[in-house]
């Protein structure tokens, strides 16, 4: 979440943030009321307790002199008790309001993210690698993986429902080397390897930004948990709560997770193949900074690079997007995508997203650190896709297929196949 001070010195720019965002603007206007109303009722409140406290402290006096409580004075603490008791509950909702209201305020883009409506509005910044040349028409990974038996679609649904899917054989040991060579890659750099957990508490939800805005996304438990769509909500939150120390940071956490996502409004879109799933696999980035925006876009670049560095290693052409308003998160500041080149669909897909955040997940998640100076802050945060499996793979297998129908394996992965093509 934003500082309520920003928001109070900032409305205009706020609200322009959230039409930016195609979200609804007014609700600043009405956080901004509940705010005033929630300060006058504190001020109340506390001095009516004050009053009370006051009052208390005269009669002990009273009491202890040997004197006992006028039939005023026991009017006058039931007056205050009374009156106390009447703006108390209504504090505490309005209170409740404000925390809800709050969490609603997206982030303020930063000053070089594009304004647009949608995707159209997302900027080109680089195309990197040289796209294969076929001597055949290419196919699709899905034609490709099936008649090498390393996918099962249709008893996939049967057992698991739409968007399922088995993946066999070499598929599941080329799944295994990307995202082991992944994790060695951010071990080497130095991140701390982690498992993340998949279930996660609602606070979590909230805290990570992911909530109210992406609630019909996330499947729940019968238990009011939530699976998580990315390892970045556990990374993220594995501070929450703790102040840390200026010279632990950055605190770099890479995560290994199963990912789970409903894919709520995209019925129609990529119902072949392995591009758009209910479960998948993935290898994530979160690093906290310290609180200077400078720094913390240095950071952007260099996650942002080690996801091009796994990509140019495996050979596989890219671009590097940024992100429009209309087309990123609510809770990001600034956001890049990385496409990856589908030969067989003749098209760049997304394969990475690499966000930065400022303090707005700090702020919720309540995770702080000491500065050099002594003063306490909030952390910024950071995250990015390393490799996302098994969409990955469909990149993999379309843009190293053979005329034969084989499929080479890149370089960097054969020491974990064990071989270098992959064929009946």
């Amino acid at each position: 979440m934003l500082d309520i001070n920003y928001i109070r010195e900032n409305a205009e720019e706020v609200k322009t943030a959230c039409k930016n965002k195609q979200l609804d603007s007014s609700v600043v206007d009405q956080l901004l009321a509940t705010d005033l109303k929630r300060r006058e009722l504190q001020v109340l409140v506390d001095d009516l307790r004050r009053k009370s406290n006051d009052h208390a402290e005269v009669i002990k006096e009273a009491v202890q002199a040997g004197n006992k409580p006028t039939p005023e004075q026991i009017a006058k603490g039931k007056d205050i008790k009374t009156q106390i008791q009447s703006h108390e509950p209504e504090l505490k909702e309005i209170q409740e309001e404000y925390k809800k209201l709050m969490f609603q305020i997206p982030n303020v883009p930063a000053q070089d993210v594009p304004i647009a409506k949608d995707e159209s509005g997302n900027v080109v910044q680089r195309q990197v690698g040289e796209k294969p040349k076929f001597d055949f028409e290419p196919k699709e990974h899905f034609e490709l993986m099936e008649n090498l038996d390393m996918l099962d679609t249709k008893r996939a649904v049967r057992v698991g429902g739409f968007r399922s899917y088995f993946l066999k054989n070499d598929a599941l040991l080329l799944e295994q080397a990307v995202l082991n060579y992944a994790l060695k890659l951010l071990n080497e750099a130095g991140f701390t390897p982690m498992s993340a957990p998949i279930l996660v508490n609602e606070e979590v939800m909230w805290g990570t930004g992911y909530f109210p805005w992406g609630n019909e996304d996330h499947y729940k438990t019968q238990d009011d948990q939530f699976l998580a769509g990315t390892a970045e909500v556990a990374l993220t939150a594995y501070r929450m709560g703790e102040t840390l120390n200026e010279k632990e940071l950055p605190y770099k956490m890479c995560g290994l997770s199963p990912c789970f996502r409903r894919e709520v409004g995209t019925y129609g879109k990529d119902t072949k193949g392995i591009i758009r799933v209910h479960q998948f696999n993935k290898v994530e980035q979160v690093v906290y900074t310290i609180a200077d925006e400078e720094e913390t876009r240095k950071w952007h670049q260099k996650m942002t690079g080690f996801s091009e560095t796994l990509l140019n290693n495996l050979g596989l052409p890219y671009q590097v997007l940024l992100m429009c308003t209309g087309d990123m998160g609510a809770g990001q500041r600034k956001k890049y995508d990385i496409e990856t080149w589908f030969p067989g669909q003749n098209k760049y897909r997304e394969t990475h997203s690499a966000s930065y955040f400022n303090d707005f997940q700090a702020r919720r998640l309540n995770i702080k650190y000491q500065a050099k100076d002594g003063t306490i802050k909030y952390v910024y945060t950071l995250n990015n896709t390393m490799a996302a499996t098994p969409r990955l793979l469909g990149a993999i297998i379309e843009n190293y297929q053979q005329k034969d129908g084989s499929i080479k394996v890149p370089d960097v992965l054969q020491p974990y196949l064990g071989k270098d093509v992959i064929k009946i």
